[in-house]
Parts: C-alpha cells; sequence; structure tokens
C-alpha cells in the first residue's frame, strides 16, 4: 500500500513511519524539515511539505492508497489552526485524487472525561487545568480538525490517544470506540493502532479510544518525562 505520513518528523510520525516500512508499505513521510528525516529505505519518500500549503499537500496526496496524520502542535495561548486548516487540505486533496482512507491523530483532551483511576488531583485539578486552560486554543482546534473530517465523505477514523508517553516497543494495547477508560498512550502503541486501521474496514467513520494497559508510568513519571521534558 501506498500511504503518505503527515506529522512524519514528529515522535509519533517517526514511530509510524518506521512501522509502516516494517509492514512492507511504500511510505511518503511528509515534513518540513525534510534534511534532518532520520529514516532511510528504499520503499521511502521524504517529501518537503507543509500541511498548510494546497499545492504542496495535493502533491503529496496524489497517487497514494492512504494518508495518515500524526500532525503534533505544542500547546499555548496563541490560536492555533494547523490541525484544522491541515485537515481541510488534505481532504481537498485526497478528494480531487480519489484518495478515500485516512486516519487522524486527535486527543482525548477533545472530549475530557473522568477516569477511574485518576483520583481527585487528576480528575477535578489537572484534567480541567490542561484541557481548558493550558491547551483550550490546542484542543479547539482539535474539534475544528475532527469536524472537517466528520463533514467530509472520506473514508476517516479518527483516534484519540490518551498522555502520550514512550515505550521501546508495542504493547498489547486496546482500541474502542468512543472513550477508553485510561490515561496515557504509548507512542508506538499509537503507531500501530493506526496502521492495524488500514487492515480491512474496522472502525471507519468512527471516532476511536486507543490507550496503552501495561507498563504505564505515574503521574509524578509521566509529567517529569514528557509535561516538564516539552517546557
Amino acid at each position: 500500500m501506498r500511504i503518505a505520513v503527515f506529522g512524519a518528523n514528529g515522535p509519533t510520525g517517526r514511530l509510524l513511519t518506521g512501522q509502516a516500512l516494517d509492514a512492507g508499505h511504500q511510505v511518503t513521510a511528509v515534513t518540513r524539515q525534510p534534511d534532518s528525516f532520520p529514516l532511510h529505505h528504499d520503499r521511502l519518500k521524504v517529501a518537503g511539505a507543509d500541511v498548510l500549503d494546497p499545492p504542496a499537500v495535493d502533491a503529496v496526496v496524489a497517487g497514494q492508497d492512504a494518508v495518515l496524520s500524526a500532525l503534533g502542535v505544542p500547546a499555548g495561548k496563541e490560536p492555533i489552526s494547523t490541525y484544522s486548516k491541515g485537515a481541510a487540505n488534505i481532504v481537498a486533496a485526497m478528494d480531487r485524487h480519489g484518495v478515500r482512507r485516512v486516519a487522524v491523530v486527535s486527543s482525548s483532551g477533545v472530549e475530557p472525561q473522568a477516569f477511574s483511576d485518576g483520583g481527585f488531583f487528576f480528575n477535578r485539578l489537572l484534567l480541567p487545568y490542561v484541557t481548558r486552560i493550558l491547551g483550550k486554543t490546542l484542543y479547539d482546534d482539535m474539534r475544528r480538525m475532527e469536524s472537517v473530517l466528520r463533514d467530509s465523505d472520506l473514508d476517516w477514523t479518527i483516534v484519540r490517544p490518551s498522555g502520550l508517553y514512550g515505550l521501546p516497543s508495542v504493547t498489547d494495547y486496546t482500541v474502542v470506540e468512543g472513550h477508553a477508560d485510561g490515561r496515557f498512550t504509548a507512542r508506538a502503541d499509537l503507531a500501530a493502532s493506526m496502521l492495524s486501521l488500514l487492515d480491512g474496514d474496522r472502525f471507519m467513520r468512527a471516532t476511536v479510544s486507543v490507550i496503552t494497559t501495561a507498563d504505564n508510568p505515574t503521574l509524578l513519571q509521566w509529567i517529569r518525562r514528557e509535561a516538564l521534558a516539552k517546557s
């Protein structure tokens, strides 16, 4: 299968690209910084393109069988539009070239719900602060991105991970339609879940959650390794 991966130079995008190559696919890795992309393979094409540039997106999507988006934008107070405008450009290009299958990374923060193992601090303090204040503009744009997909005629899947962290390999992760009761998702599992969507029509035109059920960090470990590392 010929797959275009947007956001390929991010932590999840690199894993997704590598897993797709390992599975035998022909991959176009889309990044604004192609010279820094670390992977090399005879079935890999690295395309220097910005998802906000419609002609560049059109050129990448032409001839593909599927599109996977692992776009990531840092949270901040300024307005964010990369997710929604990027999705609009991808959808328009797919319509023009007759490409049907697309899956995009969103977040459980788009529709925050309490977790059974979250406790008072996480559910009542940290989760509202992250989703309503710290990441408000980010999640607002993710919601717009999801609307772009839902309003399209494509065979889309919206993938919502929880708090992302690193593990060396794929685990026995869980994917469910709608909300999953889990606070963390390993990036390797997120990448694997997206790639698995291309096998058949499972979760087509659906929003799914993916969670990692083993080797999860504690909340303090996650804050130290992920949240503080980005600051």
